[in-house]
């Protein structure tokens, strides 16, 4: 039942009888009534007094009068300054119980259905899943689920990194210094072994840079006796605008010099020629890297299992890079690119605020955005989406404006449909990840953490006597991973986040586990009612009862489900979802502290509680499913 439409039909009568005035409905602004006042809604009157030719105190005494004697709705009111706070009658929330059982909580109005393809995950296959994936994974699923409650049709995809030189990194590593090693022969899950190389890859890569840098930094005079560059350049950056202008001169050589060692360590040039070898269709270095990718993507299955996150389709950038090459002649050809001297092909965007972009290297090779071109084809080719929503962390806002201006100038009928679900990055207390010196929280290892501490927190509560080892591990992995899932996205998903593991797993405050708690405890109730023959489901709302304050705050809070989860749809935040389970668990244990169910004073009202205790389980087991 849209309490807030009948409403507003009744204040637009008002409005008509009172004052000959036809109300536009986006006119009214219905808020929540603060809880330091009485009433459920409040009606803010300030922008009515040209209409009633009268201060906005007195206007929302006159519309309160009206509604109190004409609308079925509104019982009392009363009035602070311009607000009219609109006190609902008993009635009217019977009518919604009736309402919330006979259609179910979980039946939400539809939109007008789009066809929405979800990009999400898009893992490297040089490293395993770590926890900034997660908050990708958890997201794009949530979304995905939230969309399908709002009446879309929607199609989840993973666009696996699966060649670049980031992968010839680890490929070339693995050929250095894996002596043949496998998963088995190492009892490393396969994403884990290929990550071990691409962190040996740097290690050995930054030994090359300071042995280069060292070298024609001491050859041109910049260094006395065992000073390193590194230290030297510290040294001088140091100084800042005390620097002199020979020191400047200094600086500005050792800089350039690091930058020329980069390009020249003999095992990056080996991974560019690795690459090259690749895109050619080298035997050897294609047969490597589909050995390597089939041990990375058993692992990822795992990891996927785990966390509870699924796909319809995976696209993988080898097959996805060549189209993206078509696309850069194509985009030749129509003038939409340019050649450089050296070959490599850029697009000018600086006429649209942004930059130039290079789209192919000088060698023919591909680089991101050229993929990414790719792969916009060919999923409108699977799909014919109306919508494209790639999830990606913000640190890729600019690629991503540039992706979709390219689509636009190359005429792409669905590149107005693509949308960045931009989010912030995922910290610890530690500071920030980074992959390639391996100083990230693994996935798997978290998921095993949070298992172990969700364990440890059940066993010091108590209550398991009973229970067999195999559902102990089920509740204990549903426990962690609600309680991690709820915590990454509990946040908007804009905003940066730090992530605090003992903090998520908390059995009270704003947590997986205090929600998941509280559909428990219902449970509990439900079946001791069920003993008692209370049939909940069909249970008939009697028009005299009476209803008590923290019925009515749960009546509300359940009313407001199916536009909540239309909010989640229209800002892509599962965030929305998580406040109001949150909202819906708080009212309820209210609701149970204050009230006796099974000791009330009649069967009347013993079954209405029973059932509002119902339609609340009903509800938060809705909600969570859609944050997976």
């Amino acid at each position: 039942m849209n309490l807030e439409l009948a409403l507003a039909q009744d204040i637009q009568l008002a409005f008509s009888n009172l004052y000959g005035h036809e109300l536009k409905e986006s006119e009214i602004l219905l808020q929540p009534t603060r809880k330091d006042f009485e009433g459920t809604y409040t009606l803010v009157t300030f922008s009515y007094g040209k209409i009633s030719k009268k201060k906005p105190d007195e206007t929302a005494v006159e519309l309160g009068e009206y509604l109190k004697a004409n609308s079925r709705w509104i019982s009392n009111y009363n009035v602070v300054k311009g607000f009219l706070n609109l006190v609902l009658s008993d009635d009217t929330w019977l009518q919604v119980i009736s309402s919330l059982l006979k259609d179910s909580n979980t039946t939400l109005p539809q939109d007008q259905q789009e066809k929405i393809v979800i990009e999400y995950s898009s893992p490297n296959t040089n490293k395993p899943l770590h926890l900034g994936h997660m908050r990708n994974n958890f997201l794009g699923y949530s979304v995905g689920q939230i969309l399908k409650a709002n009446g879309h049709d929607v199609k989840l995809v993973n666009l696996v990194n699966d060649r670049g030189i980031h992968i010839c990194k680890s490929m070339l590593a693995y050929q250095k210094f894996g002596n043949g090693e496998t998963p088995e022969s190492a009892g490393i899950k396969g994403d884990h072994l290929i990550g071990k190389y691409y962190v040996a890859f740097d290690k050995h890569y930054k030994a090359e840079i300071d042995e280069l840098w060292n070298q024609t930094a001491e050859e041109n005079g910049l260094l006395t006796g065992e000073q390193k560059a590194g230290d030297k350049l510290k040294e001088l950056s140091a100084k800042g605008k005390e620097l002199s202008d020979a020191e400047k001169s200094e600086l500005k050589s050792l800089k350039e010099l690091k930058d020329a060692a980069e390009k020249k360590a003999p095992i990056m040039v080996e991974a560019q020629q690795m690459l090259q070898a690749w895109e050619a269709g080298d035997e050897e270095v294609r047969n490597l890297w589909e050995q390597m990718n089939g041990w990375v993507y058993d692992g990822f299955h795992k990891t996927y299992k785990a966390m509870g996150v699924e796909f319809d389709k995976f696209y993988y950038e080898s097959n996805t890079y060549l189209l993206g090459k078509d696309m850069v002649e194509e985009g030749l050809q129509k003038g939409v690119f340019y050649r450089k001297d050296d070959g490599s092909v850029w697009i000018d965007l600086t006429a649209d605020g942004l930059d130039n972009k290079l789209v192919q290297r000088s060698d023919g090779t591909s680089v991101y955005i050229t993929q990414d071109m790719g792969t916009a084809d060919l999923k409108y080719d699977d799909w014919q989406m109306d919508q494209s929503i790639l999830v990606v962390g913000n640190e890729q806002d600019y690629h991503f404006k540039v992706l979709f201006k390219i689509l636009e100038k190359l005429g792409r009928p669905y590149a107005k449909g693509n949308y960045h679900l931009s989010y912030g990055m995922v910290d610890l207390p530690s500071g920030k990840m980074k992959s390639r010196e391996g100083t990230v929280v693994d996935a798997d290892d978290l998921i095993r953490e949070m298992r172990e501490t969700a364990a440890a927190r059940t066993q010091e509560l108590g209550k398991i006597e009973g229970f067999s080892e195999e559902y102990l591990q089920e509740l204990y992995h549903m426990l962690g991973m609600g309680a991690l899932k709820y915590y990454l996205l509990r946040v908007d998903p804009k905003k940066r986040m730090l992530f605090n593991p003992e903090e998520s797993i908390d059995f009270q405050g704003n947590t997986g586990p205090f929600i998941q708690y509280t559909h428990a405890r219902i449970a509990s109730l439900l079946r001791r009612a069920e003993q008692l023959g209370v049939d909940w489901q069909n249970y008939t709302v009697a028009e005299s009862e009476k209803l008590e304050p923290a019925e009515e705050e749960l009546i509300n809070t359940l009313n407001g489900y199916a536009a909540k989860v239309q909010m989640a749809g229209k800002e892509y935040s599962p965030a929305v979802i998580c406040q109001y389970v949150y909202d819906l668990a708080k009212a309820f244990n209210r609701f149970y502290t204050e009230l006796s169910v099974f000791s009330a004073e009649n069967d009347g009202k013993r079954n209405l509680r029973v059932a509002l205790s119902g339609l609340t389980a009903q509800t938060i087991k809705s909600g969570m499913a859609l944050l997976g």
